[in-house]
């Protein structure tokens, strides 16, 4: 692949993940995607100056800066805070608040998730798993004396959903949602592991005793939590504070609702040590043929397409595919017609619209592009699942 596409498919992917996390709320991340968007966008227009959509993609970059504008004069204290090391009362900060010079502010991230069920299409056997464990305990703790689960592990092929059932946890019991990205964690955290791991879950401690349920979301958690050959002291300090934390959580003498929800695509590499304190682990799937159909609704429903499109073979032909793969097809096949578009010449005319998508477009992703999971993969995740599941 050329520089310029990697460049192109870098600005995409950070402009679709930029609007996703745009219309669920997450303002912050939104406001950094739009920006890695437009400086992808600018780089592009720097190398080839003379490639023809330079013009588009200027477009698209002033596009963004103004929902930037946007989304910054928006932003307030209590939707989005990051972690300040400068700060011992708390252990959050606003996003983009420049005042004080937080090296970990981008490590670990409070939102407050729009995510809904609705949007969580299909996994129906992972959702019961986690309502039992996470949403009936937070709305009748009376009916366990034994307590509950606070240790569930998602795991799974990428691109499946783990991401979203998390936050459509949090949504559903209104949580202080806590995210953290596990293998900047384990880059960055170091020399400060103990302090900062200890502020976060105290963080999460505090906000379940003063009413409000807290989620700490790792994702990537085997890059955290993994088995490591040549662990530095900084490396298994972090480790052990993040057992000892968990371990303060799960006393089935306290009535916390503080969970913490791994994410992971690598199941296999996980040290026991933290497997074991997953009480609930929950296989994420590849969809099956009705949530494949579901989802090509969702992500069609936007698009104008011609009625002899036939969903349902469009399902059957992704079979395999993981819902970030069907995504992706419904994208593509709408580049592909934009780009047709501007290449007749009308796409400045305002009054000009592309033609509707028809089903050889869809084939043709479908013949030039295969499923993201391998089947020696599914084989691995099954195996794993078989040897350690616990819904």
């Amino acid at each position: 692949m050329s520089a310029s596409s990697e460049l192109e498919k870098a600005a995409t992917a950070y402009a679709l993940d930029a609007v996703k996390s745009d219309k669920k709320g997450a303002k912050g991340r939104a406001i950094t995607l739009y920006q890695k968007a437009i400086e992808s966008l600018l780089r592009l227009v720097q190398l080839y100056p003379d490639y023809g959509l330079n013009k588009v993609y200027v477009q698209r970059a002033m596009a963004y800066q103004e929902r930037i504008k946007i989304l910054q004069s928006s932003v307030g204290l209590s939707r989005m805070e990051v972690e300040s090391e400068d700060s011992d009362e708390s252990l959050t900060k606003p996003i983009g608040d420049t005042t004080g010079t937080s090296k970990n502010g981008e490590l670990v991230v409070t939102e407050k998730p729009q995510v809904t069920w609705g949007e969580v299409v299909g996994l129906d056997t992972a959702k019961k798993a986690v309502k039992e464990a996470i949403v009936y305990p937070v709305q009748r703790p009376d009916l366990f004396p034994l307590g509950w689960p606070r240790g569930i592990l998602l795991f799974g092929p990428p691109g499946c959903g783990k991401t979203l059932l998390a936050a459509a946890v949090a949504t559903e019991i209104n949580a202080n949602f806590y995210s953290i990205d596990a293998a900047s964690v384990m880059s960055k955290w170091l020399g400060e592991a103990e302090k900062n791991v200890a502020k976060l879950f105290g963080s999460a401690r505090k906000s379940s005793q003063e009413g409000k349920p807290a989620i700490v979301f790792i994702d990537e958690v085997d890059s955290l939590m993994g088995k490591h050959m040549n662990e530095v002291g900084g490396e298994i300090r972090v480790r052990n504070q993040f057992l000892k934390e968990m371990d303060g959580i799960m006393d089935k003498g306290r009535k916390l609702h503080v969970y913490v929800i791994g994410a992971t695509n690598k199941p296999w590499d996980l040290d026991w040590a933290f497997i074991r304190r997953f009480q609930k682990r929950i296989l994420v799937p590849l969809p099956d043929h009705h949530t494949r159909l579901m989802m090509l609704k969702l992500y069609t429903s936007n698009l104008e397409i011609e009625q002899t499109v036939d969903l349902h073979e469009l399902a059957r032909l992704s079979e395999g595919f993981s819902g970030s793969d069907i995504r992706d097809v419904c994208q593509s096949a709408q580049l592909n017609l934009i780009g047709e578009f501007f290449e007749t010449g009308k796409a400045m005319d305002k009054a000009a619209h592309p033609r509707s998508l028809n089903m050889e477009d869809f084939r043709k992703i479908f013949d030039a592009r295969k499923p993201s999971v391998s089947l020696d993969m599914l084989a691995l995740y099954n195996k794993w699942f078989d040897a350690f599941k616990a819904l």
